[in-house]
């Protein structure tokens, strides 16, 4: 992708997305809590007892409204673009790879790091930070508002939530903090960081 493919064109799977994750918010009123915490939220503890499927369940699901409504606009904003220039199903595919290591890698910087094997995490606030890594990378010069207010290249937005991110999971450890999944940014982040590689990488072998 290029700076000029800057356009939104039939974002297929990102409106898919946006409906499973409102559809599993909604079922969050319907279903008893312990049933969807139990496999809709990941942890190591969850993995541990062989419920795998949490580690893609849990990035379709929200149990807030403020907490969908913002991954949501995001989503929107970022991955229309991004499905636009990868096409349907490589963004599809990246999506799941994103979303599947954020979860992974909350629960294991919740049990070895953080120290609390059994906190859940919902959300798809991981795979969207992949997203918005491979944003970044394609696009370094789009400017970016952090915090919707301060303008900034979006490269160096990306470094400044990454920073954050750290950070975050640094007073975590040290039992301090905010309820975040800073592990789980950071592991969607990774995602879009090797994927941007190795497109470049098939693009050099190309040439």
């Amino acid at each position: 992708m290029e700076e000029s493919d800057l356009r939104e064109r039939s974002p297929i799977f990102v409106n898919l997305i946006i409906a499973v994750n409102v559809g599993i918010y909604l079922l969050w009123s319907y279903y008893p809590e312990d049933f969807m915490a139990a496999n809709f939220a990941v942890s190591w503890s969850s993995l541990v007892e062989g419920r795998w499927w949490v580690l893609i369940t849990s990035v379709f699901s929200h149990n807030y409204l403020l907490h969908i409504l913002l991954n949501m606009f995001v989503l929107k904003n970022f991955g229309a673009i991004i499905e636009d220039g990868l096409g349907h199903w490589k963004f599809f595919k990246f999506y799941i790879a994103a979303g599947v290591v954020s979860s992974l890698t909350h629960a294991v910087v919740s049990a070895f790091i953080v120290g609390e094997p059994e906190m859940g995490a919902v959300g798809a606030s991981g795979a969207i930070a992949g997203l918005v890594l491979l944003f970044a990378l394609f696009f370094p010069r789009e400017k970016l508002y952090f915090l919707w207010v301060i303008p900034m290249p979006a490269i160096v937005g990306a470094l400044v939530f990454i920073g954050l991110d750290v950070w975050g999971l640094v007073a975590q450890s040290g039992g301090g903090g905010l309820p975040i999944g800073h592990g789980a940014h950071l592991g969607g982040a990774f995602t879009g960081i090797v994927y941007f590689l190795l497109m470049r990488r098939a693009q050099l072998k190309r040439r």
